[in-house]
């Protein structure tokens, strides 16, 4: 399976951006999908996730209310919409899959990975 990540690019601040991850194979479906996010000198940290159906979503804290995942099994692709970006949302950002039905902000659990794109918001 591969991911391959894009929408990424210049925002300035309180501007939208919207990430696609977009999924070789034919079992995406079955996937559960989450994006991370290493920003500048730190870890790498969880954003969001979906399952595979997509009436179940998380996010980290620092996220609620301003992004969305989302997803279309019919086009392999998962989606990330940005809101409201701040400063502090410039990272690169990945997102990962898992074919075994887990549901985690923990990276450990995700086998499979994008090669990550490049979000930067100007303040």
């Amino acid at each position: 399976v591969q991911l391959v990540e894009s929408g990424g690019g210049l925002a300035q601040a309180g501007g939208s951006l919207r990430l696609s991850c977009t999924a070789s194979g034919r079992a995406f479906g079955t996937y559960t999908v989450a994006w991370f996010r290493r920003p500048p000198g730190k870890a790498r940290e969880f954003v969001a996730l979906i399952i595979w159906s997509g009436t179940t979503t998380d996010y980290a804290d620092a996220v609620k209310g301003r992004f969305t995942v989302s997803r279309d099994n019919a086009k392999n692709t998962a989606y990330l919409q940005m809101n409201s970006l701040k400063f502090e949302d410039t990272a690169v950002y990945y997102c990962a899959a898992n074919d075994r039905g887990i549901i985690s902000t923990t990276e450990d659990f995700y086998t499979y990975w994008g090669q990550g794109i490049q979000v930067t918001v100007s303040s």
